[in-house]
């Protein structure tokens, strides 16, 4: 088949919606300010189903006995395409990306009414963005005013969006491949920041250590904006000042991936500035790769999604008992909540197009069963915010270990592979 596996995706897509009709646009273009954009970024449910990189899309997906998937995109446009580069065009892209029909997309809100008529069910996203919703809102009262014509519009609005995470939490192996080139990319860039780690840099030079290597390495960029946290800053879970200077004894946070054709890493180290942890940091820092270690064990297919949070959460009770942090039994700390202070965060989210993937976590009050071919982070942590409930000794440690996980057949496999234990992070960062 043609484009695949996007028109596998598609043809999935259309046993869902039977004999109704879908609606996909892509994302817009943003201003940045004035009249410089944003570095554009496709809507991921369209490119998930489409692999089309251009702005100014929509996808439409005509069921029944003989469907339909119909692309709108730009126009050619050489004048045009000499400032801003190159575009498809309907034609070629009919052709490369393997639709049925392809049109100007000018030519959506026109044959959208007709479109829609007569479908049982409109699948569309209502209430994501406001101006499709006003597009896809007159072609509804377009249909409807043909009613003497002998059109009916349709009765039902439903979101594509809760099939498609289905679709998305597996995936296949075109998915998984590119996946893994991400995380080689990902872990190479935080190898990298810590060779170039010392007293007094700046936390934008790591940051830029990162950049360098994502971009060199073919990755598009970051797949989220990067955390670069030394000493205190790394008890603030979603820092990204990444402007402060680098102090000789502290530890620095870096929880940064790169995305390559729409697939994010997600990896987070914590290690010394000066390349050697301290006593109190190594206690910490062990404590948390105990947590990510269990929680790894007990990622397995079948186990519910809370099962490997619930592993850490336990070895971080011990922990945090064994530091002189909290007193009295594991059970009692976990259901009062008490590590709360100090780890408010859950071990890890689904990954892929998005950095925080698409998928339910719950259906009802029962946890999403975890199956082979879902991929998901773990990342444990513990943060000890100074204040007079914590020792001097441990005050402004902030330590989160993440790896990026796919669900095997019987057990998890990390694909991820940045110096992780404190011999391996000591060691990449030895100067002699």
């Amino acid at each position: 088949m043609k484009n695949e596996p996007y028109s596998s995706r598609r043809e999935a897509l259309f046993k869902t919606i039977g004999d109704g009709i879908a609606i996909i646009p892509t994302a817009p273009e943003r201003i940045r300010n004035r009249d410089s954009h944003y570095p554009y970024r496709f809507d991921s449910y369209f490119w998930y189903l489409t692999g089309f990189p251009e702005p100014e899309a929509a996808l439409v997906l005509i069921g029944g006995d003989s469907p339909r998937s119909i692309l709108f995109c730009r126009e050619k446009d050489e004048e045009r395409e000499v400032w801003n580069g190159f575009r498809h065009g309907p034609e070629a892209a009919r052709e490369v990306f393997g639709f049925d029909e392809a049109h100007a997309f000018g030519e959506l809100e026109k044959m959208l009414p007709e479109l829609i008529a007569d479908r049982p069910a409109l699948w569309y996203a209502l209430g994501y963005d406001a101006k499709w919703d006003a597009c896809v809102v007159a072609a509804l009262n377009a249909a409807r005013a043909g009613a003497r014509d002998g059109k009916r519009a349709p009765e039902q609005i439903r979101d594509p969006r809760a099939p498609l995470d289905r679709m998305r939490l597996i995936k296949d192996a075109h998915e998984q491949d590119i996946l893994r080139r991400a995380a080689i990319i990902a872990s190479d860039g935080h190898r990298r920041a810590m060779c170039a780690c010392r007293p007094g840099l700046a936390e934008y030079e790591l940051e830029a250590e990162l950049s360098y290597t994502f971009r060199q390495r073919g990755a598009d960029g970051h797949s989220f904006p990067p955390i670069v946290a030394g000493g205190d800053n790394a008890c603030v879970l979603h820092y990204v000042g990444n402007n402060q200077p680098l102090a000789d004894g502290a530890l620095v946070l870096i929880d940064a991936g790169c995305e390559l054709e729409g697939y994010a890493a997600d990896i987070t180290r914590t290690f010394p500035v000066n390349g050697k942890f301290s006593s109190p940091q190594r206690d910490v820092y062990e404590i948390v790769l105990a947590m990510q270690v269990a929680a790894i064990a007990a990622i397995r297919p079948g186990a519910p999604f809370i099962a490997y949070h619930n592993a850490a959460l336990r070895i971080l009770a011990q922990g945090l008992i064994d530091l002189g942090l909290l007193s009295g039994g594991i059970d009692g700390l976990i259901e009062s909540e008490a590590c709360k202070p100090f780890y408010m965060h859950r071990t890890g989210h689904w990954l892929g197009l998005d950095v925080h993937d698409a998928g339910e976590y719950k259906t009802g009050e029962e946890w999403t069963p975890l199956a082979a071919g879902m991929t998901l982070t773990v990342e444990p942590g513990i943060y000890l915010r100074p204040g007079p409930k914590v020792p001097e000794h441990l005050r402004g440690i902030g330590i989160r270990i993440e790896d990026d996980v796919i669900v095997t057949a019987d057990a998890a496999e990390v694909y991820t592979n940045a110096p992780r234990t404190i011999a391996e992070i000591e060691e990449v960062m030895r100067r002699e």
